[in-house]
């Protein structure tokens, strides 16, 4: 009797499949492996290197000593000294995630954000998951995955980093530096975002900000530098989206690296080199 008691309990074992948390999914499930055009994605992606930069070029140290604020294509923002109540330059950190994953069609797609309205700056608007970095944040990648799990609920371990992009300059002159993740396991993502800062999670294909289809632009000009002003127009079933600003030029440059070809309309992104003095309470037009 116990022989048979036995066998039963070990046959039992072997055809019970283990018990597994929903959390921690089996590597080798379909849902959680990448897909061969993620892999390669992400293959190309390891090999970007941004262009080079300074954040001091001979130029500004010329411009500085008398007085006067340059661009990083070395235009002066005028020939006159700044006035007075300026202040000496030193700009906050930030970094942005563009986390991209494989949509139901195979085409690329970029989580997006509409931010609180109750939110003091940018409110309303479309931006890409991120923040300023903390003291305790050990590079780039990590302040835009920690904000990131802050802000919609993303999973830093569910996020593939395999590069960063060169640094932006923001409406309020933060240096921006974009990080780009891949999300293989979309499913694993369930989006909770934060209400005080984050309204809305929503994705858009990546390819869109290389078309000029639902897109426009408007000509501005700062520090002596003329640039273009992108927004696009994006509709889900639920609601529309326009994208633009900074949020627009970074996704138009990371749509650039991935398909590796120019947009169909004229870029004029500008590169501004940060500033080592300004008038307080500067900001981009």
């Amino acid at each position: 009797m116990v022989s048979v008691l036995r066998q039963f309990i070990l046959s039992s074992s072997r055809s019970r499949p283990p018990l597994r948390s929903a959390a921690f999914m089996d590597s080798r499930s379909p849902a959680h492996r990448s897909s061969q055009t993620l892999l390669e994605l992400a293959h190309q992606l390891r090999l970007y290197r941004p262009p080079a930069s300074s954040d001091k070029t001979e130029e500004q140290r010329i411009e500085e000593a008398s007085g006067k604020i340059v661009s990083q294509v070395g235009i002066p923002e005028s020939q006159s000294p700044i006035a007075s109540d300026t202040e000496r330059f030193r700009p906050k950190r930030a970094a942005v995630l563009i986390c991209l994953s494989e949509g139901d069609g195979g085409e690329l797609r970029v989580i997006l954000t509409k931010r609180s309205s109750r939110l003091s700056t940018h409110s309303g608007e479309v931006s890409l998951p991120g923040g300023k970095c903390e003291a305790g944040d050990k590079d780039d990648a990590e302040t835009a995955t920690r904000e990131a799990r802050e802000e919609i609920g993303l999973d830093p371990s569910l996020v593939n980093v395999v590069t960063v992009m060169e640094p932006f300059l923001s409406k309020y002159l933060l240096r921006v530096v974009p990080v780009i993740g891949i999300l293989s396991n979309r499913k694993a993502f369930n989006p909770s975002p934060n209400p005080s800062e984050v309204e809305t999670v929503f994705d858009a294909p990546l390819v869109m900000f290389l078309k000029d289809e639902n897109h426009r632009s408007e000509e501005r000009e700062w520090m002596g530098v003329k640039y273009l002003m992108h927004f696009f127009c994006y509709e889900t079933k639920d609601d529309k989206y326009l994208i633009w600003g900074l949020t627009a030029w970074i996704l138009i440059k990371a749509a650039m690296i991935v398909f590796k070809r120019p947009p169909d309309f004229l870029e004029r992104i500008p590169k501004f080199q940060h500033p080592s003095v300004v008038a307080k309470d500067t900001t981009m037009p």
